[in-house]
């Protein structure tokens, strides 16, 4: 893998690191307020300073990565099951039922994902739960066709055709023999899925539509933050930043995981 894809997996490494052991570490309720120290300073107390509400900046940030994490890699498994299920069927059954999930996909993919997403949301409701569903649910279909086109190259190889042959059942077919062929695109398709996860949930988050005060994430803590932007704009600089460097690391990782497992962009 790259430099710069090594790179990349040590900040998501370290990210993921602070997230789970930073909450312990740090112990200040996100949630406590303080009106009296409101939008104090760098402090030893407080050394990101704190918010309109005094409640602590660092506290805020170590626990909505937490929400933020858990949303992207929730809802890029749920994109994962979904397209794998839908390309490997598609791929592997052929015919009208080929033509009908395929067909599929495509009217999924010619609608705007995010306009569609804010309708639903706007309609179900707001919640941890409701995100992650809406987000994979609507964001499976390159994951699809990943699998469908690896499928329609694999099920022709000679070793499935002669499992094939020999009597294996199709489940076990695809699950044994043709789907471990699409790992390594997967692994690609599920970094860049978790980056547009985040993204998302960020943007519906700011919107109000997406994790819902007092249960912190990076993009409510920017739509907190644009009220002052001019008067304390490092309120919004450290979620803007936090999202900016996971977003741009998992995209970097997932060009070094495909440069390092395509064996035809070796050198």
């Amino acid at each position: 893998m790259s430099r710069l894809g090594v790179a990349a997996l040590a900040i998501l490494v370290a990210v993921g690191a602070l997230a789970l052991a930073g909450p312990f570490l740090w112990t200040i309720p996100p949630e406590a307020t303080d009106p009296a120290h409101g939008l104090a300073g760098l402090s030893a107390a407080h050394p990101l300073g704190t918010d309109e509400l005094g409640r602590d900046v660092l506290s805020r940030l170590l626990h909505g990565s937490r929400v933020t994490l858990l949303v992207g890699v929730a809802a890029m498994l749920a994109a994962l099951i979904i397209g794998v299920v839908v390309g490997a069927i598609a791929g592997y059954s052929g015919g009208w039922l080929d033509a009908v999930l395929m067909r599929f996909t495509d009217a999924m993919l010619a609608v705007p994902a995010f306009f569609f997403i804010l309708v639903v949301i706007t309609v179900s409701g707001t919640g941890l739960a409701t995100l992650v569903l809406v987000i994979g649910g609507l964001s499976w279909m390159p994951v699809a066709r990943v699998v469908y086109g690896e499928t329609l190259r694999w099920k022709t190889a000679e070793f499935v055709i002669a499992a094939t042959s020999l009597g294996v059942p199709a489940r076990r077919l695809l699950a044994s023999h043709i789907l471990p062929q699409a790992i390594p695109s997967l692994v690609v398709s599920a970094t860049l899925g978790v980056a547009f996860a985040i993204l998302t949930e960020s943007a519906l988050s700011y919107l109000g539509l997406g994790v819902q005060p007092p249960i912190p994430s990076w993009g409510n803590m920017l739509q907190r933050a644009q009220q002052y932007v001019f008067t304390a704009p490092a309120l919004a600089i450290y979620p803007g930043l936090a999202i900016t460097v996971v977003v741009l690391a998992f995209n970097f990782l997932g060009d070094g995981l495909r440069d390092a497992l395509d064996p035809r962009r070796r050198r």
